[in-house]
């Protein structure tokens, strides 16, 4: 299997299908854009969650309540998907309208070159997953979803993960039986959000064949499992969307109030990287070896040789 500046010619999504098959949970921290992501990537995670409510207020300045569109999330996905190597999973909301915009959310989120998306089965315009007053489409309604996304892929490994907000809204029967009916509809994994309790978590992970999904929201509704717990109880992916955009709030909060009383960030040095550090955080010297393998000998008005090489700001 041959690579390409680093990175395996074998499809994000045939990657992220073999973890899949491997033995243990994956753990997916979420990233709102390019730097989040690369720090998850070096930290040793396997997996980038492409988080739609930190897009939403990172990138866009809205909170969320469906205000992104698909083609500013795919956007974000795709930037992010080219600057890791790890697989993506990115949101897809609620497909961004009826069967005919769900297949065109998946074939563009396929071209953006993330492994893996959720759909969801609230009504539009959709909400957090933790916050309440959800709406969901009837059970037929996103059955007919599924089955279009499953039918607008172009590579089978790429992964279809169905989302129920039904358990906030209906009850839990409703949840389950929604869950059977999209697990026939071709859904390749579940995500069942804003499950209350542990007992809940290991009841819906063990009544299923597929892979579950749990989602690990700091002040949400669901219990702060540990990613070894939530092995224990059946899951085979947690994501974190939003441990990173939360602790960077409140960082930089802090900072601008510190900022905006003293007037200077002089004492407060020793709770930030170099600007060094910062940049190879993205790649510095990798680039720079780059450059400066491209050094040509260029030859000077008597005929000798110049080695003449790029040049990078920094």
């Amino acid at each position: 299997m041959g690579t390409t500046n680093g990175r395996t010619t074998q499809s994000a999504a045939s990657r992220f299908r073999q973890l899949l098959r491997e033995p243990g949970i994956i753990m997916a921290p979420g990233a709102y854009d390019c730097l989040t992501a690369k720090i998850i990537q070096q930290a040793g995670f396997p997996a980038v969650y492409m988080t739609g409510a930190g897009t939403s207020v990172a990138q866009l300045g809205y909170p969320d309540l469906a205000l992104a569109t698909m083609t500013e999330m795919v956007s974000n996905a795709a930037n992010i998907a080219e600057a890791v190597d790890v697989p993506v999973i990115a949101d897809a909301d609620t497909g961004y309208g009826g069967v005919l915009n769900v297949q065109r959310t998946v074939r563009q989120y396929q071209r953006a070159g993330v492994a893996a998306i959720h759909i969801e089965d609230q009504e539009f315009p959709k909400r957090c997953g933790h916050l309440d007053d959800k709406r969901v489409v009837s059970q037929s309604d996103m059955v007919r979803k599924i089955r279009a996304a499953v039918d607008a892929r172009t590579d089978p490994d790429f992964t279809i993960i169905v989302r129920t907000d039904a358990l906030a809204v209906t009850d839990w029967d409703d949840t389950m039986q929604r869950c059977q009916a999209y697990v026939e509809a071709g859904a390749d994994m579940l995500f069942v959000e804003a499950l209350r309790t542990s007992e809940q978590a290991e009841r819906a992970a063990r009544s299923f064949d597929v892979p579950l999904l749990y989602n690990f929201v700091e002040t949400g509704k669901s219990p702060l499992l540990p990613a070894a717990e939530l092995e224990k109880l059946g899951f085979k992916l947690v994501i974190f969307p939003v441990s990173a955009l939360l602790t960077v709030c409140r960082s930089i909060l802090g900072l601008m109030r510190e900022l905006k009383e003293t007037g200077t960030t002089a004492h407060l040095l020793d709770g930030m990287v170099s600007l060094e550090q910062c940049f190879e955080t993205v790649g510095l010297t990798g680039m720079l070896a780059t450059d400066a393998g491209y050094s040509v000998v260029d030859t000077d008005a008597e005929g000798r040789g110049m080695e003449v090489k790029g040049m990078v700001d920094v």
